[in-house]
This record gives structure tokens, sequence and C-alpha cells, in this order.
């Protein structure tokens, strides 16, 4: 069953590195990352809310059972959607795209390294999860940088994805404290809600959002309802619901194989050459997260603790 649980994630990941083409297609349609975020994320809450409703059927709840974890959600809502997308993409302004991916797809080390801060009576990672890591994350840097091993320091694009790379990680950490308590489905629908919510004071800044003509013209739509119904609301189910089962350190290793999804990508749609680098850094975050994975099992702490169901 556990092979399962990664089965989910590959496919999870690689719908994600996928969501590039996407995007890069919406902006050059005219589609700020802020808009692109918001329309996306309006579509997944309103699915899931539907999907609740009459397809599952079960109960709805509007709020957590105290204040302190209806804080949480606010602060998933933020991490893992609006402050993350924008960091992310205001990233891509200022710095290089390889900058930005090696700072972004580094987020499973912090992601250790907050979960052992904040457990560390009951998560104890063993040298081999340790060296596991840090292999899936050479192994990332080989596959981003390519072979060109050249960076291009700037500081405020540097800042922007070391900031969305720390949102994801504490994403993480809170997706491990809420998923003991809460089912999936509410958990989703409430990062839906709070990533929507915290993204309007940047209208305020920036305002602006397109027409209704717009968004449901043919260029725009099939791209919109791609990232809205699959990249995000499948895509955030499906992993918060990894999370509960495999654990948000080898969950979140994941992320490392994330440009290696990426480059199958451009090379199946845009014809980009596979290099013996790309084979050489696969090979390393494969042997790297089987590793960090292989001393999950019998980890009582990362399992939920069965007041709830799983979604």
């Amino acid at each position: 069953m556990k092979q399962f649980y990664h089965a989910v994630a590959f496919v999870v990941v690689a719908l994600w590195g996928s969501t590039f083409v996407f995007t890069k297609m919406l902006l050059l349609s005219g589609l700020s990352p802020a808009q692109i975020f918001t329309l996306r994320f309006i579509i997944a809450y309103i699915l899931l809310i539907f999907y609740e409703l009459m397809v599952k059927r079960t109960k709805f709840r509007l709020f957590c059972n105290t204040w302190k974890d209806e804080l949480v959600m606010v602060l998933l809502g933020l991490t893992g959607g609006s402050l993350y997308f924008l960091t992310e993409n205001a990233a891509m302004l200022y710095t290089t795209a390889t900058n930005t991916s090696l700072i972004v797809c580094t987020c499973p080390l912090f992601a250790m390294l907050l979960i052992g801060l904040a457990y560390r009576q009951t998560e104890h990672f063993t040298k081999m999860q340790v060296t596991g890591s840090l292999m899936a994350c050479s192994g990332m840097a080989v596959v981003v940088m390519n072979g060109h091993f050249v960076l291009h320091l700037s500081p405020l694009g540097d800042l922007l994805a070391f900031s969305a790379c720390l949102c994801w990680a504490v994403y993480s950490l809170l997706m491990k404290q809420a998923s003991m308590h809460y089912g999936t489905l509410f958990i989703t629908r409430k990062v839906f809600f709070y990533g929507l919510l915290t993204i309007l004071p940047y209208y305020w800044l920036v305002p602006g959002f397109p027409s209704f003509e717009v968004i449901f013209s043919h260029q725009i739509i099939w791209n919109i309802l791609f990232l809205g119904v699959i990249a995000s609301m499948l895509c955030f189910l499906l992993w918060n619901w990894i999370i509960r089962k495999l654990g948000a350190v080898v969950a979140t290793n994941w992320v490392y194989f994330n440009p290696v999804t990426t480059i199958i990508c451009a090379w199946w749609l845009l014809n980009e050459q596979i290099t013996p680098w790309f084979l050489l850094g696969t090979v390393l975050i494969l042997s790297g997260m089987y590793l960090c994975s292989r001393k999950q099992t019998g980890n009582k702490s990362a399992r939920p603790s069965g007041r709830q169901q799983d979604w």
C-alpha cells in the first residue's frame, strides 16, 4: 500500500511540473500571476464545495473546533496559497529560472529541519534519512543546472524565491499538525478559502481583473480549467492526503522530483533535449528519496490520531 501512496505523490508532482506550460501561455495572453492564482483557486474552491455537498454528501462544516485551529487554517492558506504563489512568481521577474528552481525546490530540507525542531520529542531522523535528503537535493541541483554550473545572483529575486521555499516548508509543517485533527476535504477547502482571502490585499495595491469576455476566450479558459480543476482542486486534495499517509518529510521530498517532470514535459511538448546530466540527477533524486523514506514505516507520529476520517 505504501508503494501506492508514493505513486500518487509522483502523479501529483508530475502534474504540478507540467503547469509551467499552461501558466506561461496565460502570462503570454496578458494575465498576471496574481490573476492566474485567483482564478484557479476560485474554480477549485467552488468545485470542492460542490463535491463535498453533492457527491460526498458530508455535513458542511464552516469552522474548526477552536480559534487556534482556525488560525492554523489561515496560515495554511497563506503559506500554501497566496504568499507562496506570489513570491515564487515574483522571483521570476528579478532572477533566473535556474536560481528560482534551485532555491524553491530545496524546501524539503527546510521542512525536515522545521519538523525536527517542532516535533523533536517524536520525530528522530536517522543518518540514512538525512543522507537521502541531501542526495535527492544534489540530484535536483544537477537536473536544474543541466551541466551549466553558473549562478547569477540577484538579492531581491533570490530572497523572494527563498521566501517561497520557506512558505512551502511551513505549509508542510502545519499540514502535519492539521491532519491529526481534521479530514483532508475540510483542510483543503479551508486552504482554498484563506488563500483567496489573503490575496485580496494585493488587489488594493495592484487593482485590475480580467473581464468575463477575456476569461472565457478560447486561449485562456482551457488553461485556467486545467490549473483550477486538475492542478489545484485534485492535486491539493491528493497532496494533503499523501502528507497524512506518508508523513510530511517523506511526502515533501517528492518536491525534489518536480524539475524532472518539468523537463520531461518540456521534452514532450516543446521538443527540448534530455541530457546525461538530467539522467544522472534523476538517479540521484530517486536513490535519495528511497533512502529517506525507509525509516518512515512504524513512525506513529506521522499518522493522524484517528479521530477524523481521511477525507
